[in-house]
């Protein structure tokens, strides 16, 4: 997506993709990736999702990427937290004590930047890409990350009956755009309750992402 949806989603407090507490998965799930507290934990995309609360309260140390300074400012504001911010080329570093969050294009996000991360959680990203912005994110990702291991949830779906995003990414996509760099596993598939956005049948499949 354009970056103008996403700056005009926040501005007018479109977030329904916005959960107010931590996912389900990433509780039931996260303990699985081979981290143990004082590991630092990336999250693309992340908005001013509850998860950065939940995982920080678990020990973690967490960065973040986001497009949106609403979102960031916002995340910290509940957070009750006042960053530190700083310019970091074309983004912005917002920080606190155990958080990092870089506001501006992931794209434009470098390795060097982001610094070294043990793990990545991504529940909201890859899905929220169009297919051809997915086939560019997913080896930024690995190259940010230095393949770190990932937990990433997806959602399945007929796309002919929704606009995205959320968009549907089919397990087999998954297993293309990462199988050369981790092996793929699924761990969980659920459908989601009363469908998608209240308008069609989706499944939620939850994978681990391991190193190869």
């Amino acid at each position: 997506m354009e970056p103008d949806f996403w700056h005009a989603r926040w501005q007018g407090k479109q977030i329904g993709f916005h959960e107010g507490k931590a996912n389900v998965f990433l509780v039931k799930h996260f303990s699985r990736l081979p981290v143990a507290p004082g590991a630092r934990v990336f999250v693309p995309l992340c908005g001013k999702t509850r998860d950065i609360a939940w995982l920080l309260g678990e020990g973690f140390r967490v960065a973040g990427a986001e497009l949106s300074r609403i979102a960031v400012e916002e995340l910290f504001a509940e957070l009750a937290v006042v960053p530190e911010v700083t310019a970091e080329g074309a983004l912005t570093r917002f920080s606190a004590p155990g958080l990092d969050i870089l506001q501006g294009d992931i794209f434009a996000l470098t390795r060097e930047t982001l610094g070294p991360v043990d793990a990545v959680w991504d529940r909201a990203a890859l899905v929220a890409l169009p297919k051809d912005m997915r086939a560019r994110y997913a080896p930024h990702l690995v190259a940010l990350t230095d393949a770190a291991p990932q937990l990433l949830v997806c959602f399945e779906y007929d796309q002919s009956l929704l606009a995205g995003p959320p968009f549907s990414v089919p397990p087999d996509e998954t297993r293309a755009l990462y199988g050369d760099d981790y092996m793929v596993a699924e761990i969980e598939a659920a459908p989601v309750p009363g469908g998608l956005k209240g308008q069609c049948e989706a499944v939620e499949h939850v994978f681990l992402l391991e190193r190869v």
